[in-house]
């Protein structure tokens, strides 16, 4: 899911995001509660009609948000209240409200509120986590079957599994929110500062958990190989800032590895940045013209790295599916991991 916090995927309309292909996009509910507010939101209709999007959206609760305000936010047991980034004004989020916020964004899958240690944290710390966790969503499953939808299609509730990486309370967080039998189920608390070997353990620990005719959704990750290792460990969906802010720092994702196009050696390099064909907008370019373009800080260059990183990210999810159809994901996952990094699955 490419990220579009504000309703926006930086530097792309909705149209490219579209023509990516992708049929769903990420936004977060406390940055666009912080503005342009519900009230802007529910006149326009709802955030589709806001930015002109025919597409899914899914919404983060905010609790990876108000988790990095550290120092200005305190959990309590009803919820979390924070100062704003913004103008810090001071607000107040409970598993209900997060709901009622996204009922007036609109959004298709709703994310439950939770609690995202680091991790680093130590064992009570997670379980604090988990319980507190385990108690909202369950609030917030009631308060969705008592409200309804605002904009005449239904929208769906996640709930957001926690317990680190210790694998006692992986499955304890599971087997809690399992009984709440929702239609997807999300993993969070990874990629939050734990070693990468540990991530991809308790991922492949929690999918186990989970019914296979559960979509799982691993929070946050990743870089092009996380996609490959983590779907080979039974997860369906991704969403994660690398593709449009590497690419606005001037790195590109290829089948060959990485691209730092602001390296001297691209100066006076006239081949296409892209001859696989997977965006037409970066196929049209040589790495000289976009070497120069970041070097003269013009915005094209941004758009064309974003379009040109979204797009292999789909691409790959793409390929991910059809070799998974033809019963040949191991091939394909070690042959593009030997190409890309030079290790194996």
């Amino acid at each position: 899911m490419p990220i579009a916090t504000y309703g926006a995927v930086k530097t792309q309309s909705s149209n490219d995001v579209k023509n990516l292909p992708s049929k769903i996009l990420l936004s977060n509910s406390y940055h666009l509660f912080i503005r342009p507010g519900t009230e802007i939101l529910e006149n326009a209709g709802g955030l589709h009609k806001f930015m002109n999007w025919d597409g899914l959206i899914l919404t983060d609760s905010g609790g990876y948000q108000v988790y990095s305000l550290e120092g200005r936010r305190k959990i309590s047991d009803d919820g979390v209240t924070f100062q704003s980034h913004l103008d810090g004004s001071y607000h107040h989020f409970t598993p209900e409200s997060v709901i009622d916020i996204q009922r007036s964004i609109g959004s298709d899958f709703m994310m439950m509120l939770d609690v995202c240690p680091p991790g680093d944290a130590n064992n009570d710390v997670w379980i604090d986590a988990l319980k507190k966790t385990t108690r909202w969503a369950k609030q917030a499953l009631k308060h969705y079957n008592g409200t309804e939808p605002k904009y005449g299609f239904n929208q769906l509730i996640l709930p957001i599994i926690q317990g680190g990486t210790s694998s006692e309370l992986r499955k304890r967080s599971a087997e809690e929110l399992l009984e709440l039998d929702t239609e997807a189920y999300a993993i969070g608390g990874l990629a939050v500062g734990e070693p990468k070997d540990q991530m991809l353990d308790t991922t492949e620990l929690v999918t186990q958990f989970i019914p296979i005719n559960k979509p799982r959704y691993l929070m946050g990750v990743g870089t092009p190989a996380d996609l490959i290792r983590c779907v080979a460990r039974g997860v369906d969906m991704f969403d994660c800032v690398i593709p449009t802010r590497n690419g606005r720092n001037g790195q590109l994702f290829t089948y060959n590895g990485k691209i730092n196009i602001k390296n001297a050696k691209y100066k006076n390099d006239h081949l296409p940045i892209d001859s696989s064909g997977i965006c037409d907008l970066s196929s049209n370019y040589s790495k000289s013209y976009l070497h120069h373009l970041y070097k003269t800080n013009e915005i094209l260059g941004y758009r064309i790295a974003s379009q040109h990183n979204l797009s292999f990210y789909i691409r790959i999810m793409s390929d991910i599916r059809d070799a998974i159809k033809k019963d040949n994901f191991q091939n394909f996952a070690n042959l593009f991991l030997q190409k890309y990094e030079n290790k194996n699955l």
